[in-house]
């Protein structure tokens, strides 16, 4: 156990102290979360509603109402060989910039061999799939980190592998879909002609830059047509968020070697995957009353669902093949600009996220592109790191409160998660030093075919 004293940089935990419980968030939250809607009937939509897309087990967890649900060891053991447990680094060259009184941690998820935190459930969904006897999963991705961490979970389980990557991504960053695809996967990029809703996409708007929205379609469209094929969802649902808090309940137990409680967690949000990660574990302790913390989610201004949208009844995926969830949302049919941070892409946020933003657990707050990379380059510069454009938003927001704590003179303690590392988004970056990368204005948007919540 890595620990030197309470200035301590770098705080490491062994593996055993990898958690042995996923930590179930629905039974906490203030006020129950309204239940996904058939959208024929718009009667509470059960199971059955989803089983010809999601495998039984994973059902059962999206379901379930139990706090604690025990980790296989088979997934803790490839958890080993993912780099868990990740370190919480301090950035002290970064507080020595900012001169703030303030202490700075960041989760460092970015150490996996993956480069993000989506392997925490990409291996629990693959091993459930196996145990159930899926033979392929099909999936969407945005900048491609999910879909790397599908793509090697189902190699580990011995399964096929077929991802729909936005297109504006694929583009973007060809390296990822070359990872994807050593690792064994079919990667399109979505739109595309692979399926009748991506051909229709494409007919009325050749152009078009791909979204999460549509890629969902693409894939559910295959596993509905493809008995032997599931569909496996990189963030939103409960039980994907379930898988990640792993983040978060290491990140106490770290944070308690040093006697330090955090003041502030801030991560960004797209679906919302690694900010419950991250903060779920914490916000359980606060609604038990043990802990004072502010929790902030960032999401890209480009596609501002909290900060600009509505709590409303929407689809989850484009076409219209999910049922309808109840979440912060810009539309289904919302086309996001084709910013970098290609996992913040969605146009909706996690029904449980939504419910804590909703009652005022966790505040939410939108920024832009240039602001992100300025941040991620400073970063780089002092601590070595180059944080992926997503992870980049938290730093941005971390920063600011950092200087918030300077004004004010406050010594607050910040913990912020660096979900991945920007190897692979150095394309992203160099448009930035190179004076091309402009902010992308959300343009006009349309909340129409959406259902208000109660």
């Amino acid at each position: 156990m890595t620990v030197f004293g309470t200035n301590a940089v770098r705080i490491d935990l062994p593996v055993d102290e990898i958690p042995k419980y996923w930590y179930n968030i629905m039974p906490d939250l203030p006020e129950p979360c309204p239940p996904p809607l058939d959208p024929k009937t718009k009667a509470p939509a059960g199971p059955e509603s989803l089983s010809k897309i999601f495998t039984k087990s994973l059902l059962a967890q999206e379901m379930s109402t139990e706090r604690f649900i025990k980790i296989p060891e088979e997934i803790r053991s490839v958890y080993v060989n993912l780099s868990r447990p990740s370190p919480i680094i301090r950035a002290k060259r970064l507080e020595e910039y900012l001169k703030t009184p303030a202490e700075i941690y960041f989760k460092y998820e970015g150490i996996s061999p993956l480069g993000s935190h989506k392997g925490n459930t990409a291996v629990a969904q693959a091993y459930y799939n196996m145990i159930d006897g899926t033979q392929r999963l099909v999936t969407e991705t945005g900048a491609g980190q999910w879909g790397t961490a599908l793509a090697l979970s189902c190699s580990l389980f011995k399964m096929k592998c077929r991802v729909f990557m936005t297109r504006a991504s694929h583009d973007q960053k060809p390296y990822r879909r070359m990872l994807m695809e050593m690792y064994g996967a079919e990667v399109f990029a979505s739109p595309s002609k692979e399926t009748t809703f991506g051909r229709k996409t494409l007919k009325e708007r050749p152009d078009h830059p791909g979204s999460l929205g549509v890629a969902i379609s693409e894939a559910i469209e295959v596993v509905l047509d493809d008995p032997l094929s599931k569909y496996s969802l990189g963030s939103v649902l409960n039980h994907v968020l379930l898988h990640q808090t792993i983040i978060g309940q290491e990140a106490k137990k770290q944070l308690d070697l040093i006697d330090r409680k955090p003041d502030y967690v801030i991560a960004c949000v797209g679906g919302g995957s690694n900010f419950g990660g991250i903060a779920y574990p914490f916000i359980q302790d606060k609604l038990k009353g043990s802990l004072e913390s502010e929790f902030i989610a960032v999401e890209p201004s480009a596609v501002p669902s909290f900060t600009k949208g509505t709590y409303a009844y929407d689809f989850g995926d484009t076409a219209g093949l999910t049922p309808l969830l109840p979440m912060y949302t810009v539309g289904h049919e919302f086309v996001s600009p084709p910013i970098h941070a290609g996992g913040l892409r969605y146009h909706g946020k996690a029904p449980s996220l939504s419910s804590l933003v909703k009652s005022k657990v966790v505040k939410a707050v939108s920024v832009n592109q240039c602001e992100v990379f300025e941040a991620g380059k400073t970063f780089c510069r002092l601590e070595g790191i180059l944080p992926a454009p997503e992870s980049a938003h938290a730093l941005l927001v971390a920063m600011r409160v950092a200087e918030e704590c300077r004004k004010k003179n406050e010594k607050k303690v910040i913990l912020f998660n660096m979900s991945g590392h920007g190897l692979l988004d150095l394309g992203g970056y160099g448009e930035y030093l190179a004076g091309k990368l402009n902010d992308c204005p959300p343009g006009p948007i349309d909340f129409q075919g959406v259902m208000k919540c109660a």
